[in-house]
């Protein structure tokens, strides 16, 4: 029946009823929080780009681990900053290297909390690549093997998750392979699977030194208009052993979000990224919207969209005013 019987604004009178048919959830479950390792001790130091984001010494992100599963969070996901780059980005898998030093930290002192590790060159290479340069381009193939030392440095020093960004072809494969001979079969990957070459990282690049210093990742990372290519890397990076996929970044990508999750059926994570994050940031600092409430509605968007888990820089903020 049309109206007047039928008035949908009876379910939106007020706040109890809105609440009693309300369709999507957050939680705090929903959430991963990203943490940026740096070199030193009793270091913090604020991101410009990404105000209330800091790179933090391995003693400060213990610190920030604890606040952050006191408020229900249960993961968190970690990216280094390295005292010593190179071309190979050796430090990737020094046993003392800063993430290395910040999972043992945290698993001793923060035990209830899943420890997930960013798996990529970019923040450990002198030219700011994810890989081996070979030319003017990333070597694929040669930077395998690379990821799989760094991937199994993080595990042995007891990363329970691992998280290989890099979007070589293949990457999957090899890690899930040298996890499984080295006896880590237990240890899941969360897989970059649609990582976009996107505009949205800029802040990012100044809070994990990443910038490459020529060219770009277009090579590598994914083509922006390429929906049905996302759903094939999605679809071979569970063929290779990803027990989640991911979307990156999430706002501009809600459509995938809502088909990778419709067409596969597994667990699929969306980085709510630098970018997303600091326009909602600056805006409530310029006072230009309501910065709470910007932030909840884009979160409550991603996840409504399938997202099952959301690797965001408000994590902790928002947990505390889920519970």
């Amino acid at each position: 029946m049309a109206f007047p019987i039928n008035r949908p604004r009876r379910l939106r009178r007020n706040e109890t009823i809105r609440r009693m048919v309300r369709e999507t959830h957050l939680s705090p479950d929903d959430f991963i929080q990203p943490y940026f390792v740096c070199p030193g001790r009793d270091v913090r130091k604020p991101v410009s780009a990404m105000p209330g984001v800091a790179q933090m010494s391995v003693d400060h992100v213990v610190r920030e681990a604890r606040e952050t599963h006191a408020a229900g969070v249960p993961a968190i996901i970690l990216f280094g900053i390295p005292a010593h780059k190179d071309p190979q980005g050796s430090s990737a898998w020094n046993d003392q290297g800063e993430v290395q030093r910040a999972i043992r930290g945290i698993k001793e002192q923060v035990p209830g909390l899943a420890v997930i590790t960013d798996v990529c060159m970019c923040e450990y290479t002198d030219h700011g690549h994810c890989g081996v340069i070979a030319g003017n381009d990333v070597d694929n193939d040669a930077t395998l093997e690379l990821l799989v030392r760094e991937a199994l440095s993080h595990v042995r020093a007891g990363a329970d998750m691992v998280a290989p960004s890099d979007m070589m072809d293949g990457r999957v494969g090899a890690i899930r392979t040298a996890l499984d001979e080295e006896g880590f079969n237990h240890i899941p990957i969360m897989a970059y699977s649609a990582k976009f070459a996107s505009a949205f990282y800029g802040p990012f690049r100044e809070a994990a030194e990443s910038a490459p210093q020529f060219g770009d990742r277009r090579s590598y990372q994914m083509d922006p208009p390429n929906g049905d290519e996302a759903m094939r890397e999605i679809a071979l990076d569970l063929e290779e052993g990803a027990d989640i996929v991911m979307v990156k970044p999430a706002l501009p990508y809600l459509d995938l979000i809502y088909r990778a999750k419709h067409e596969f059926n597994v667990p699929v994570a969306a980085y709510n990224v630098s970018g997303e994050y600091s326009m909602i940031r600056a805006a409530g600092i310029n006072g230009w919207l309501d910065e709470e409430r910007a932030t909840l509605e884009v979160l409550t968007g991603i996840k409504r969209a399938g997202a099952d888990m959301i690797l965001t820089y408000f994590a902790t903020t928002v947990a505390k005013h889920l519970r």
